[in-house]
């Protein structure tokens, strides 16, 4: 098969189209066909040597992909060669084929394309498992959402709002706010032009943050009373200054949440509950696929450009 690897650490040229040994299913392992993957922040990350995979992991980027199950390892349940499938991977989807823990592989959404249903698994499980099973955002409450016009963004504001909650979202101009307002967002900052924190004091029940450090103090600002703050990225470095006593006086909590080095246990747990609760809202068309661009697979390093540009709106996809 074909891949992109990383021979070296560095600008998005080294991103390199090479011949690779084919995957082959370990017990408990399906092998895909790769029709897709997408490009996320990780991916970027590792190819300047800043976040390695996981022990075990492929190092071949792409942390989530859709395509057809070609080959199946003993003791895999519920799935058949020929499926049409999406997966969350630890590594590997930047590939003509990958294999992958069964547990991690979904079926596609109703009324969504093969190619389409790569943007959704590492996305969907992200805000899933953070927002609903870590800070169990409940009906009626609010949401901050930082990133808005983000893949991670644009799904949790919908998410978000299909199961009632009020949402607020931070961007980065005036046209990606109005995408986000698209979306479902009910308000909004431009945070070039404007202090979140003060828009939105004592507001957030639950803070979905991708900056880390940066945001932290004022973070805990925007939080109401018993709010909870869950930290899922650190562009904004990773040491920041908290101010216990507002913590205290809010009854607030601080959680911070990965998800590529969990264990396969854990991540099967996961994506039940994602084809479980966030599938059918899928189907019934109250989510849908947010898609910058599709940029063929072999053009790894272009779609790597796009993303650091951070002119995008959702997801950018790699496709065969």
């Amino acid at each position: 098969m074909r891949a992109i690897v990383i021979p070296e650490h560095g600008g998005p040229e080294v991103l390199t189209w090479q011949e690779m040994p084919d995957p082959h299913p370990a017990p408990g392992e399906v092998v895909i066909e790769v029709a897709a993957s997408a490009v996320n922040r990780a991916d970027v990350l590792q190819r300047q040597g800043l976040y390695p995979p996981p022990p075990g992991a492929s190092e071949i980027p792409g942390l989530e992909c859709s395509g057809v199950i070609a080959e199946i390892g003993e003791n895999v349940e519920g799935f058949s060669v020929g499926d049409r499938v999406c997966a969350l991977l630890a590594g590997g989807g930047y590939a003509e084929r990958v294999a992958v823990p069964y547990q991690q592989v979904m079926p596609i959404p109703d009324g969504v394309s093969l190619t389409e249903a790569a943007a959704f698994p590492e996305v969907a499980c992200t805000v899933w498992s953070n927002v609903f099973m870590t800070a169990g955002l409940r009906e009626g409450e609010t949401l901050l959402v930082h990133g808005g016009g983000s893949g991670i963004g644009t799904f949790a504001i919908q998410l978000a709002k299909a199961r009632g909650a009020r949402v607020l979202v931070t961007a980065g101009s005036a046209e990606k706010l109005q995408r986000c307002f698209e979306l479902g967002a009910d308000d909004g900052v431009n945070y070039r032009v404007e202090d979140f924190a003060e828009r939105f004091a004592g507001q957030a029940d639950v803070i979905l943050d991708i900056i880390g450090a940066a945001y932290l103090p004022r973070n805990i600002a925007a939080l109401a009373t018993g709010g909870r703050l869950v930290v899922i990225g650190l562009q904004g470095g990773t040491r920041g200054e908290l101010n216990l006593g507002t913590l205290l006086a809010k009854r607030a909590s601080v959680h911070a949440s990965g998800l590529r080095a969990r264990p396969v246990a854990e991540k099967a747990v996961i994506c039940r509950e994602v084809v479980e609760h966030v599938w059918p809202l899928i189907g019934a068309g109250r989510i849908r696929p947010v898609v910058h661009a599709e940029v063929p697979l072999q053009e790894a390093a272009r779609a790597h450009r796009m993303l650091e540009a951070s002119e995008h709106v959702g997801k950018i996809l790699l496709v065969r």
